[in-house]
């Protein structure tokens, strides 16, 4: 069967269109501490420069549980002002998962404003921040970001129409599908049982 995916997978255009280049990073890696608990210890990153959709967004805000790899896919506008930025994060996030002990981020200007920094503090979350190959990056977020962009290209170049529109599926599909790191889907590791899916 194996044999049979690999074949076919080397004859579909949409697939050899999205393949995404790995390269191992440089320098030895330091693991971050393994979380307890479900979205106490998140990750999150910008995928930016997006051509703009009819809505106006042109960034997607990934934001990942570290443990059960869950992700929320947030479409946004790069501008988008830090409060409008704060209430995104607490309407999408908080609501949903309660306020996490840590984040791990790049060095984006939004994550080190004075303002994200007053409104982490008074939440009580600590901020790892990293810059690219750094050893305290557990590369969750960049691993994700590939993901999502290879889901996406598939979904404008097999059914066309702007990639925010999509989002929401994709954002279905990937806490769906089956992570080796965690020997399950997203799903199943978060609410300890698997979704019913239209393909169920």
């Amino acid at each position: 069967m194996k044999l049979d995916v690999a074949r076919y997978m080397g004859r579909c255009d949409t697939c050899s269109q999205v393949k995404a280049e790995h390269q191992r990073p440089y320098g030895s890696l330091q693991s971050l501490e393994i979380p307890e608990w479900k979205w106490e210890h998140i990750s999150m990153d910008f995928v930016t420069k997006l051509p703009k959709t009819l809505r106006g967004h042109d960034t997607i805000w990934v934001i990942v549980d570290r443990l059960t790899k869950s992700a929320h896919f947030l479409a946004m506008r790069e501008t988008l002002p830090m409060d409008k930025l704060a209430k995104l994060y607490i309407d999408e996030v908080v609501s949903r998962h309660g306020i996490p002990l840590s984040i791990v981020s790049d060095r984006d200007s939004r994550f080190t404003s004075n303002f994200w920094d007053g409104f982490r503090k008074e939440l009580g979350t600590r901020v790892k921040l990293s810059t690219a190959y750094h050893p305290q990056t557990d590369g969750q977020s960049e691993r994700t970001i590939q993901t999502l962009e290879d889901m996406l290209r598939s979904c404008v170049i097999d059914f066309g129409g702007s990639w925010d529109s999509h989002l929401p599926l994709v954002e279905f599909a990937y806490n769906n599908s089956y992570h080796s790191s965690i020997g399950m889907a997203p799903f199943e590791a978060l609410y300890g049982r698997k979704c019913r899916t239209p393909v169920c």
